[in-house]
């Protein structure tokens, strides 16, 4: 094998200090190509394919640093119409060394560089291929391919497709391709070279904006990148503003600087954010001490600003509460607001509709009144068309006592707070029944209402056991080895903070404990909070490695209750089945209408 190596001033290698730079991005001409191509006998390096020659140009600022060739030995017969292809024959490469030397070769060879290569999956996936079977580990290479560049770039009337043959063409390569590795990869450089050049005009100057290019970001969008100057590297909410200092989007990130340079780049390729870039003025980064800590915050922002270009969170007071009345003969009701009236509440739903279906379930299975009138011990009055129907009590009319009504009541609470099974058995009975008339619409029906009441009490028996805690301080050791730390108090972030290194562990949590936010309970699964948030702590305190510290309460969630029945019902509906309790493994009938 051969490689030369054109000298250059060690002075201008400046690989690993761009490294440090993301904020600027790396400059494209102070980064090192390998621009790499291969011959193989075939397609696949997995279905038993080799490779018969690798050729590979490095090139930095215009100037080819070194070139590396050589065929190489597959002890395996070259297909004849690929000898043809390539002109490489078994009597070239019987002498030739194996992969097994070339490889590292080539790898040492690569080092620091960003791989290039036309169609790179091909090129790359056989080296990766090999180098596991050698038992190598993997560099962490970056890969550029130009066959995706050029489908962003290039457009029919350039040229009429975006082979490397075409492309040498359109950018007036110096080596035609020609099928060898060598003689290819040349080629490559040259493409790669004129794409970078036809770039440059539209604002395209470092590494990381030609990776993500895209035609779809317009120049104008791209001249704003100036917005996210000043903002750190590090985890926060972010902030569009316009002109008038209105508030036009709100973000979140680990990394805010790298985000927001991502809006002006073609990682962010939808349209309406295009056309919020489109009126943005200014850019406001509130730095947070964790990531959890920023998720709340651009919940709570959202909710305050409302901005146009925020599609989720902007309402959440437009929920809807499902609630178990405390009265002498209570019901059922749809509310906006939880009152402190020692009821019962399910919820919050985003959608009433789906509210409406949860409601539905429960008055299937439990014959409780649905009238809305406030009725007296006494009865007085005629019943309804439910009561003669048997889906109704009648307290109205005197046809029940307040013993038997508060059982059936006692065990719509239970369902509700604690083992939803009533209604679970009661509801897959009923579409076990229109199933087996073909009543199948209705079935569905059901089988819709049964998810919802799931879903909701599930949702609401997870988010009570944490709301109903004062207090919990929970710890996590995050990537960079530190502990993040978070006080929360009736499902609502009090606080957060990193534990510095090397500091005292006990005395910044006392620290964080003292100095957070003080919350007072409330009625309902969410007294202090929105359940977005509360849902979002309670992920991270579900989360891998997290700690407790303190628990100021009982957390604690109902053993036999909705949660159990998720799975199962996820892969029911999944299957269109009907659901039933996990522990009952009875066949199930099929709600939709089977194929004739």
């Amino acid at each position: 094998m051969t490689a030369t190596t054109v000298p250059t001033d060690p002075g201008t290698s400046r690989w690993e200090e761009q490294r440090t730079f993301d904020e600027l991005g790396r400059p494209l001409r102070d980064v090192t190509f390998c621009v790499v191509d291969l011959e193989t006998t075939g397609g696949s390096a997995a279905g038993g394919s080799m490779i018969t020659e690798v050729g590979a140009v490095k090139v930095r600022g215009g100037v080819v640093l070194g070139e590396f060739q050589t065929l190489v030995n597959p002890h395996a017969e070259i297909p004849a119409f690929i000898a043809v292809l390539t002109g490489i024959t078994n009597s070239m490469v019987s002498e030739a060394p194996s992969i097994e030397s070339v490889l590292p070769a080539f790898l040492e060879f690569a080092e620091g560089c960003v791989l290039v290569a036309h169609n790179a999956p091909f090129d790359v996936g056989f080296l990766r291929h090999f180098a596991g079977l050698q038992g190598r580990p993997w560099p962490g290479f970056e890969v550029l391919d130009t066959a995706v560049l050029a489908r962003r770039v290039i457009t029919r009337d350039d040229a009429p497709n975006c082979k490397l043959s075409s492309l040498a063409r359109v950018f007036n390569a110096t080596t035609t391709p020609n099928h060898r590795a060598l003689s290819d990869a040349r080629a490559t450089v040259d493409v790669l070279h004129g794409l970078m050049e036809r770039l440059g005009g539209l604002g395209v100057h470092t590494l990381e904006e030609l990776q993500t290019f895209s035609s779809r970001v317009s120049t104008a969008q791209r001249r704003k990148r100036h917005l996210a100057e000043g903002l750190p590297h590090s985890p926060g909410v972010y902030l569009f503003r316009d002109e008038q200092e209105r508030v036009l989007y709100i973000g979140t990130s680990r990394d805010l600087r790298s985000r927001v340079r991502s809006y002006f780049t073609a990682s962010e390729t939808r349209s309406r954010m295009g056309e919020m870039i489109g009126i943005a003025t200014t850019v406001q980064g509130i730095v947070c001490a964790t990531p959890l800590e920023a998720e709340v915050r651009e919940l709570r922002l959202i909710a305050e600003h409302k901005p146009r270009y925020n599609r989720r969170s902007r309402f959440p007071e437009k929920v809807t509460f499902l609630k178990l009345t405390r009265e002498v003969w209570p019901r059922l009701s749809l509310v906006r607001r939880v009152a402190d009236d020692d009821a019962d509440y399910v919820g919050p739903f985003s959608s009433r509709r789906t509210a409406e279906k949860c409601l539905a379930a429960l008055h299937d299975t439990f014959p409780i009144r649905q009238c809305s009138d406030r009725l007296g011990r006494r009865a007085g009055r005629s019943p309804c068309v439910l009561a003669e129907m048997g889906r109704c009590l009648a307290p109205c009319d005197g046809s029940t006592d307040e013993t038997t009504y508060g059982a059936v009541v006692r065990r719509l609470r239970d369902s509700l707070v604690r083992r939803p099974d009533d209604v679970v058995e009661a509801i897959n009975e009923r579409m076990a029944r229109l199933a087996a008339d073909e009543r199948f619409e209705e079935a569905g029906t059901h089988r819709d209402r049964l998810s919802a009441f799931i879903r909701a009490t599930a949702r609401t028996q997870r988010l009570t056991a944490l709301t109903r805690c004062p207090e919990v301080v929970a710890a996590r050791r995050e990537d960079d080895g530190r502990w993040a730390v978070h006080v929360i108090r009736h499902g609502r972030l009090g606080a957060a903070g990193v534990i510095p290194a090397g500091g005292d562990a006990h005395a910044f949590v006392a620290g964080l404990r003292e100095s957070a936010e003080s919350v007072r309970p409330g009625p309902g699964p969410v007294p202090a909070a929105t359940a977005e948030e509360t849902e979002r702590v309670l992920r991270w305190l579900e989360s891998p490695g997290v700690r407790l510290v303190e628990v100021d309460g009982e957390w604690t969630c109902p053993v036999l209750g909705s949660t159990r029945h998720l799975a199962l019902h996820d892969a029911a509906a999944s299957s269109r089945l009907s659901l039933v309790p996990f522990d009952e493994r009875r066949n199930v009938a099929p709600v939709h209408r089977p194929a004739r």
